[in-house]
């Protein structure tokens, strides 16, 4: 009995380190800004338009997101699970899993207690990052906040991938594990609009025909089960980080601006907002919120550096 205590207590302390450490990280005062050229940053009616480069990774664009024979088979191989899985029950059912309506919640947790979480955690679809997802976080929310974007943008490139957390509460079967050799389909990876056909232009679409919907004749067709011009809103994206990273901050009565809150929520839907698919399904005022979605996205992709964010105190 007296081991079992020793070792409890020894795991205990080791999650406090753990969350001071993280503690720490996070809420240190950054100093020595550098300070955004006028010319390079404008603000008009509450658009932002940021003419400057925002890589800091050192590669060359067309290295980012490669995705072909060369590819990592834990990449391809969770992409061909994505295609197998995502289907319009399976978002159903995660849609009544992890329902936030009348004050349910899985766990209370402070934000440093959920980065804890992720500090971690690897995100097995990514090609071009193996570090913890915390490392990315904090890369993504320096270099917004390095190019003089609102607060609410660079709170959004801190929180944007917290979703991932979903790890705590799903399993093997849910594709909601972490680990190296974890499951993570419903955890990251490009999304895609289910209840319709899936557009050729997503990664893999080889995989495209091992979609169960994509045998149901009133799922496999351009509109699916979807209106024409329905509306952004209206459409179910593959269930992932973002949607449940969206549906936490919404029940929480989030402060972030609708902008923010499309970032968080769609930032995975390449086809979308990267190779234009869809738009038969979205409404005309949906393309300027597109336009906030594809100038965070250049943060979430070319920020990626091997190595960790250091913090000036």
């Amino acid at each position: 009995m007296a081991s079992i205590t020793r070792a409890a207590d020894e795991h205990e302390d080791q999650r406090a380190a753990k969350l001071a450490r993280v503690d720490n990280e996070l809420s240190s005062p950054i100093t020595g800004a550098a300070e955004t050229p006028e010319s390079h940053f404008v603000v008009e009616n509450y658009h932002v338009y940021d003419t400057t480069s925002v890589k800091t990774a050192d590669k060359d664009d067309e290295e980012f997101r490669v995705y072909d024979e060369e590819t990592s088979p834990r990449v391809r191989e969770h992409y061909r699970q994505m295609r197998l899985n995502h289907t319009v029950e399976f978002y159903e059912r995660m849609e009544v899993k992890y329902d936030f309506s009348k004050g349910q919640c899985r766990r209370e947790m402070t934000l440093t207690e959920a980065f804890a979480e992720l500090e971690d955690y690897v995100d097995v679809s990514d090609p071009d990052l193996d570090l913890p997802n915390l490392v990315h976080l904090l890369q993504t929310a320096e270099a917004i906040r390095k190019d003089g974007h609102p607060d609410w943008m660079q709170l959004v490139g801190l929180l944007h991938d917290i979703g991932k957390i979903m790890f705590l509460w799903g399993s093997r079967e849910e594709g909601q594990e972490s680990g190296a050799d974890g499951q993570q389909w419903s955890l990251g990876g490009d999304t895609f609009v289910v209840g319709c056909e899936i557009p050729d232009c997503v990664v893999f679409p080889q995989f495209n025909k091992l979609n169960p919907d994509m045998q149901n004749p009133k799922l496999n067709t351009a509109h699916g089960m979807y209106e024409a011009h329905c509306g952004l809103d209206a459409l179910k994206f593959a269930w992932g980080h973002d949607e449940y990273a969206w549906r936490m901050l919404v029940a929480n009565n989030t402060s972030i601006p609708q902008a923010g809150l499309d970032m968080v929520r769609y930032h995975s839907a390449y086809p979308m907002h990267d190779k234009g698919a869809y738009k038969h399904l979205l409404k005309p005022e949906d393309e300027e919120r597109l336009e906030w979605i594809t100038i965070f996205n250049k943060y979430d992709l070319y920020t990626k550096v091997r190595c960790r964010v250091k913090i000036m105190i």
